[in-house]
């Protein structure tokens, strides 16, 4: 007798990488699919409806306007992002978008969050990250968008990404934890500052453990919360996953992203998920790849079986 299902996912590939630095992580999708992420989610007892990757503007010559870099590719993947994640959530999906990078948050957690108020559904979001991604055009080093999308979330960037989901900022800093963060700009720390972002860094993690800041990060959710997981790959230590364009030294260990995860998956609220800044140009073996399919599974493969994400919070 076959078990009931977990989730049911619908698979969002996202081919961009206009908001990243460096070329590759347009590739992150393909290389989840080609090294078994379907399959192995399907045998963690969940369905799986994969949507084939999005369409938009192919990889760019690189234009800088007004302190940021391919502004107009990287609205335009993010408002398609946007009207896919929407479109899974109608249909009672679990949207897991595969990046691409990071800048495409900003339409999924738009999305997100515009579905929760169209519900009246409490929505936290948990950024696992190196990075604040919460620079602007005045703070930003390189001017690349994957490092502003908080800030964009927060309705600090550009009017053509704040306003995505219909409302700015498109989250309370109340619905946001940063967890791992451990490289930050100067300027970029100052508007976290002001923004009242809650952040639980590297030194967190390793000093508290992953228990005790996960405890504090889903510390008084409602039990009828949207829970978003944004997981940029630059989480882990690059002796983990080196197959990412922003390494930082210092990271979270495989054991301890996956505790992280799995006391999600074990709260059973989890209702959208966007897995980033996978590049397999940079990956050695193949490493980071199998990784964060292993991550993938931690956070789908257990907690409260349900049909969907729209039964989330339904008893």
């Amino acid at each position: 007798m076959s078990s009931p299902l977990k989730h049911e996912i619908e698979l969002i590939g996202a081919p961009c990488d206009a908001g990243a630095g460096r070329p590759g992580a347009r590739l992150g999708p393909g290389a989840l699919r080609a090294a078994g992420l379907v399959a192995s989610l399907q045998a963690q007892g969940c369905a799986v409806h994969d949507a084939g990757d999005l369409d938009g503007p192919s990889a760019p010559v690189p234009t800088l306007a007004g302190g940021y870099r391919n502004l107009a590719q990287v609205t335009a993947w993010n408002r398609t992002v946007h009207d896919a994640v929407t479109l899974a959530l109608g249909r009672c999906r679990l949207p897991l978008l595969l990046g691409g990078d990071h800048s495409l948050a900003i339409g999924s957690i738009s999305a997100v969050a515009r579905h929760c108020r169209a519900r009246g559904q409490p929505l936290r979001v948990l950024w696992f990250d190196a990075h604040a991604d919460c620079n602007s055009r005045r703070t930003s080093p390189s001017a690349n968008l994957h490092g502003m999308p908080v800030a964009c979330l927060r309705g600090v960037g550009p009017a053509e990404l704040t306003g995505l989901g219909s409302r700015v900022p498109a989250l309370a800093t109340s619905e946001l934890r940063l967890i791992g963060v451990r490289s930050v700009d100067p300027g970029e720390a100052q508007l976290v500052h002001r923004l009242g972002l809650a952040v639980s860094g590297m030194d967190a993690l390793r000093t508290e453990g992953a228990d005790a800041v996960m405890a504090r990060a889903l510390e008084d959710l409602p039990t009828n919360a949207h829970l978003h997981v944004s997981l940029d790959l630059d989480f882990l230590d690059p002796e983990v996953a080196p197959g990412t364009g922003t390494v930082v030294a210092g990271g979270a260990s495989l054991v301890q992203a996956l505790q992280c995860l799995q006391w999600i998956a074990r709260c059973g609220r989890l209702g959208s998920v966007d897995v980033v800044e996978l590049n397999p140009t940079l990956d050695r073996d193949q490493r980071t790849t199998r990784h964060a399919i292993d991550l993938i599974g931690a956070l789908l493969g257990a907690g409260q079986v349900r049909r969907a994400s729209g039964d989330l919070g339904r008893t």
